[in-house]
């Protein structure tokens, strides 16, 4: 792909829009900590320094694919919940039903997971006080429509709901960075059987972070 100077706000936002498929479809290849600014430049046909005039860095570019992420997430799951949980359960029964929703769903995006892991110790760094807040009243409404979906469907968590929510996209940052496993490890288990207690399934995981979570918000009958 290769680009004329761009002249109009139309052609600049067509330019940064390129910036970030490319980038979204470089995730479909290696890890978030593979992308490097470079390859990026290389593949969307612009010098580096070009790139840097739309975003200030890798990081930058990233932050901003987490949040076209998650959004694009949110809007899925919505149907998701409705599909997954029985309205007419007990709250105890409707918070596992959630709890098996959110595994399932986030388990199956790992890119989304990724940019999680990566949003603390990476990603928010590198980047300007403007970006970061940008980011940041981003996050607060993408926060804000999740806390909304899952009190629709346990109303039960009230305030705790938040917390919830915030925690369980913590945690699917942290766990995801343990699978898939590496070779070496790979064949550790393979060597030795019994060390295969410590192998995580994601979405395995994630259902039993999000119950533990659930039971420790949902108010006590």
């Amino acid at each position: 792909m290769t680009f004329q100077r761009a002249r109009s706000a139309e052609q600049r936002e067509i330019r940064r829009r390129a910036i970030l498929d490319t980038a979204a479809a470089m995730l479909d290849e290696m890890t978030v900590a593979e992308v490097t600014l470079n390859e990026l430049s290389r593949r969307v046909g612009l010098a580096k320094s070009n790139v840097l005039r739309y975003f200030e860095s890798r990081e930058a570019v990233l932050l901003e694919l987490l949040d076209v992420s998650l959004e694009n997430w949110l809007a899925e799951l919505a149907g998701e919940l409705a599909a997954g949980i029985e309205a007419s359960a007990a709250p105890e029964a409707r918070a596992g039903q959630l709890a098996e929703v959110l595994s399932r769903s986030l388990a199956d995006r790992v890119v989304l997971c990724d940019l999680f892991g990566a949003q603390g110790g990476v990603l928010e760094h590198n980047v300007s006080v403007q970006v970061v807040k940008r980011h940041k009243r981003s996050a607060l409404t993408r926060l804000a429509a999740m806390v909304e979906l899952v009190r629709r469907h346990v109303p039960e968590l009230g305030d705790g709901a938040q917390t919830f929510c915030l925690m369980s996209l913590v945690s699917a940052g942290a766990l995801s960075a343990y699978v898939p496993p590496p070779p070496s490890l790979v064949a550790a288990y393979a060597d030795e059987p019994a060390l295969c207690v410590l192998h995580l399934e994601l979405r395995d995981a994630l259902r039993v972070s999000f119950t533990s979570a659930l039971l420790g918000v949902l108010p006590r009958a």
